[in-house]
Formats: structure tokens, C-alpha cells, sequence
């Protein structure tokens, strides 16, 4: 494996590119890797506790009323962000599923597809369960294609 960096003028936002002939367990490392360097740092609430959680326990986030909730398989977390804010710091694996909604693709399991309403996104080891609109479906289905190559 070759390491080149290359400095660039005028460039507002970092890049980095990995060129590889396939996807191998040492490049996939390396993505998570990269991505968890860059990845928002959260802070997460219940209670009067502050919980710092890794972005993977994340299943989706959620509004209810004024206030934003971070869900995990077993629990809710409050977060101090909109749901505009959070979809600009996450990681590219958070998508918009619903007006309300971003779902972390990596930890979907099933989608019950609808053609005539919503559809039903279930999680592996949670009863937890969100629908993702019609306006929002195909974004999705084409990062969940992704999420496969």
C-alpha cells in the first residue's frame, strides 16, 4: 500500500480519497478509522447525567415536540442540536428518513416497503422501530445500495 499526501491552494474543505482495485478488510479499517477522527463529538443527556456515546450505538435520531432525542437499541438520549444541525455534522451514514427523523443506515436491519405510505425500518436486537416517508425513501434506498457495494 502506497501513502501519498498531496497539499492543494485554495481548497476550503479537507479530502481524503483512498484509490484501491477492492474494498478489503484493511481499507474498510481504514475508512471507520478516518471517519471516527472526523466524526462530531456528541454529548449526549438523561436525567441530570451527560452520557458521551460512540455514534455507531446510534440507531436514529428523533424529534418529540421542541426537543431532539438520540435513540440506542435499549434507551433515549436528549440532544442540544435541531435536526438541520445534526445533518450537517454526522457522518454520511445518517440520512433523512422522515421531516422528524435521521436514521443511521449502518444499523437498519429490514425495511418493510409501502408503496402507498410510509415504511416500516426495523433494527437487529431492538424492538425499536421508525418509518421512513415516501419523500425521503428513495435517498435512502440509494445509500442503503451503498452501504452493500
Amino acid at each position: 500500500m502506497k501513502l501519498r499526501i498531496e497539499l492543494t491552494d485554495g481548497s476550503d474543505e479537507d479530502e481524503v480519497v483512498i484509490r484501491c482495485g477492492r474494498v478489503n478488510d484493511t481499507i474498510q479499517k481504514l475508512q471507520e478509522y478516518i471517519l471516527t477522527l472526523t466524526a462530531p463529538k456528541l454529548t449526549f443527556y438523561k436525567d441530570a447525567q451527560e452520557y458521551y456515546l460512540s455514534l455507531d450505538d446510534i440507531l436514529f435520531f428523533e424529534t418529540d415536540g421542541e426537543q431532539v432525542f438520540a435513540h440506542t437499541k435499549s434507551d433515549a438520549f436528549k440532544v442540544k442540536h435541531r435536526l438541520y444541525e445534526l445533518e450537517d455534522m454526522l457522518p454520511k451514514n445518517f440520512v433523512r428518513a422522515a421531516k422528524g427523523t435521521i436514521v443511521n443506515t449502518l444499523r437498519i436491519y429490514t425495511i418493510n416497503r409501502n408503496l402507498t405510505a410510509s415504511s416500516l425500518i426495523s433494527f437487529s436486537g431492538t424492538h425499536k422501530q421508525i418509518y421512513v416517508s415516501r419523500h425521503y425513501y428513495s435517498a435512502l434506498k440509494a445509500k442503503m445500495k451503498e452501504r452493500s457495494v
